[in-house]
């Protein structure tokens, strides 16, 4: 490191406010962000940086609300998402309040519960800013810890799930690292998964949860493949991802993304040891298309 850059630093430390400072170092991080300079020929589409403190850009990202998916144990609600000095914070809480949607007697789950114990926050990106093809980075930190389940994935525009094909980039739950692609099968209710399971301690660093990391998706007409700093978790080729039903390709349209922390259910599995509040904290989320067409 020369003298020169040695002195910029320093002047950084006396000179900016702590958010600027953080920003500055994440953006002299990029520069040397090997997941760009391998590939030259991408042009950034659309981002979210979380710059400004508050609630996050409700010009990008809807919210969900309620009880949404899987048995979670979750209430989604907006309030539980923040922008804090550069980050977005998904917190995970547990709460105790009325379920205005309680039905009693009712067999559905986001029905029979009286109370909501548990709540957290998931974030849509809006529609109109559904991409197709191109590279995905988030830089995120997640908690590996059992009942947290924080995710990122894409949904295409069109369809009914499964048949509208999802891709998990990121999901944690079970002690491991899961990287999945889902097309329909012939059952509305059972999805083609093509899945990847990576245990936590096949890391080198058993505090590997303790530090950001960055999560990509590669996508193209032939195939998508996943990656955590620069680490290949899966591939599938695109030739093998028509729906049973109907022969359509759900990974050749638009697809927009999610971002999540669920609590308990299906996969996230018993809350009774999980410390809450828990944050999960995204760093940016960066779109990316080929600067020329495919």
């Amino acid at each position: 490191m020369n003298l020169f850059v040695i002195f910029l630093m320093m002047l950084s430390i006396f000179v900016l406010p702590k958010s600027q400072l953080r920003k500055a170092n994440s953006e002299i991080a990029l520069v040397g962000d090997s997941t760009i300079n391998k590939a030259p020929g991408f042009t950034l589409v659309w981002s979210d940086e979380f710059n400004k403190d508050g609630f996050p850009d409700t010009t990008k990202w809807n919210f969900e609300k309620g009880f949404v998916r899987n048995s979670e144990a979750q209430w989604y609600q907006k309030e539980n998402a923040s922008c804090l000095d550069g980050y977005l914070v998904i917190t995970g809480k547990k709460e105790h309040k009325k379920n205005l949607n309680y039905i009693a007697g009712s067999e559905n789950w986001r029905t029979n519960r009286e109370y909501i114990e548990y709540t957290s926050a998931s974030l849509k990106q809006k529609k109109e800013f559904a991409f197709k093809y191109g590279r995905v980075i988030i830089r995120a930190k997640i908690i590996a810890s059992q009942g947290l389940w924080p995710a990122i994935w894409t949904v295409g525009v069109s369809g009914n799930w499964p048949y509208n094909g999802e891709c998990d980039i990121m999901e944690y739950y079970k002690g491991g690292l899961h990287a999945n692609f889902a097309h329909g099968s012939l059952n509305p209710n059972k999805p083609v998964w093509n899945s990847v399971f990576k245990k936590m301690e096949t890391f080198d660093n058993s505090k590997w949860d303790e530090d950001f990391h960055v999560w990509r998706l590669d996508w193209n007409k032939d195939s998508m493949e996943i990656y955590v700093d620069d680490l290949l978790l899966n591939s599938i080729k695109l030739s093998e991802t028509h729906n049973l039903t109907n022969g359509i390709n759900p990974f050749r349209q638009a697809h927009y993304l999610r971002l999540n922390l669920a609590l308990g259910g299906d996969s996230g599995g018993s809350l009774s040891e999980t410390h809450l509040p828990s944050q999960y904290l995204i760093d940016y989320v960066r779109v990316y298309q080929y600067t020329l067409n495919e």
